[in-house]
């Protein structure tokens, strides 16, 4: 019990956020940085009045310390995307023990339901170095996927189909993403946070992080580099190079808002990514290219781009099986509420049985 106390605590800690000291602060200092230290280490246990504050500073219910998982894992690799350099390391460790102990319950979920989907996930075993690679690559998986040339109605809810572990925690702004494996299984990790009112934005990043998953890069490539080609070919699997060719026509002088958000709002890329892919095809010139740009920052399209891109582009696969357990009646109200991190409360509240 200690040991499983001494995890658990250990776990909430890093996914507040907190450092040891900065936990002993919050706690009013009522025990010190190296009890603390001593508790994680399964040495020392605290009183129960002690128990009540962390669940409170820790924001987790105090079962969460006594509750020993059935499914652990470890995520290996994790791949962050531009930014992260911004990230200080405690930020960096919420991130993925949000991402670790959420993973663990959809494991979890998924075992107590006898789920045993075979995924299909996307490789491309072609080294990538140049923009045409990328191009092609991000063309194998339209073929692979029978996606044809048409729009993707919901890119989250087609990686979910091919069993991609799609995860969102909240995260500083400067977080956009990462991918990971664990024990095999692909996870991409977004901002939950950051993506509210564009969607473009974020199914474009979900794509970037398959990229990384999906492709192999030379040992040794610039990481600037192969953010372009990540870049391109999320850009070229949302809006294919033939049909980018046949609607935007070739040799254009200007560009049109109208047009650019009919554009976006059929294909759900966004109306910078659209410049890039002008540019990109020779359809148009590095002059015409900085003048729209200059144009799009000078109006705040960079903070607000216009135009909607109408999708859910938002992971539902694990909440789904939470009502699905709960239906077939394998686990209580409460564990469902456990497995949402809502309170039993509120999650009862919000339920609406019809049968």
């Amino acid at each position: 019990m200690e040991n499983i106390f001494a995890i658990r605590l250990s776990s909430a800690r890093k996914m507040a956020g907190m450092s040891l000291q900065k936990l002993s602060d919050a706690l009013g200092n009522v025990v010190s940085k190296q009890s603390l230290n001593k508790y994680e280490k399964g040495v020392m246990k605290p009183d129960s009045s002690l128990l009540v504050k962390l669940s409170r500073v820790l924001n987790v219910p105090v079962d969460y310390f006594f509750s020993e998982p059935t499914v652990t894992v470890e995520l290996t690799n994790p791949d962050y995307r531009k930014h992260s350099s911004r990230i200080s390391s405690t930020q960096k460790a919420a991130i993925e023990e949000k991402s670790r102990n959420l993973l663990e319950k959809y494991l979890e979920l998924e075992r107590l339901l006898n789920l045993n989907e075979k995924p299909s996930y996307f490789k491309f075993e072609k080294e990538i170095n140049t923009v045409p690679d990328a191009e092609e690559a991000a063309k194998k998986l339209r073929e692979n996927w029978k996606l044809g040339y048409d729009p993707i109605p919901d890119v989250i809810a087609m990686l979910e189909d091919k069993g991609y572990k799609v995860i969102e925690v909240d995260a500083p702004k400067n977080f956009d993403g990462l991918s990971a494996e664990a024990d095999g299984i692909k996870v991409i990790v977004l901002n939950g946070s950051l993506y509210v009112g564009n969607n473009c934005r974020k199914r474009f990043t979900a794509l970037h992080e398959l990229a990384h998953q999906s492709l192999k890069f030379p040992e040794g490539m610039d990481h600037k580099a192969k953010e372009k080609l990540c870049h391109i070919f999320a850009n070229t699997v949302l809006y294919p190079t033939e049909m980018a060719e046949k609607e935007l026509h070739f040799e254009r002088f200007h560009f049109f808002e109208n047009e650019l958000i009919l554009i976006k709002e059929r294909w759900g890329i966004s109306i910078s990514a659209i410049f890039q892919t002008a540019l990109r095809l020779g359809i148009i010139s590095n002059y015409v290219f900085r003048n729209l740009n200059i144009n799009y920052r000078s109006r705040g399209y960079h903070v607000d781009e216009p135009g909607k891109f109408l999708s859910q582009e938002k992971p539902v696969r694990f909440i789904r099986l939470v009502y699905f357990a709960l239906g077939k009646e394998l686990i209580s109200v409460n564990e469902a509420a456990y497995y949402t991190g809502e309170s039993v409360w509120k999650f009862r509240k919000s339920l609406k049985q019809l049968v």
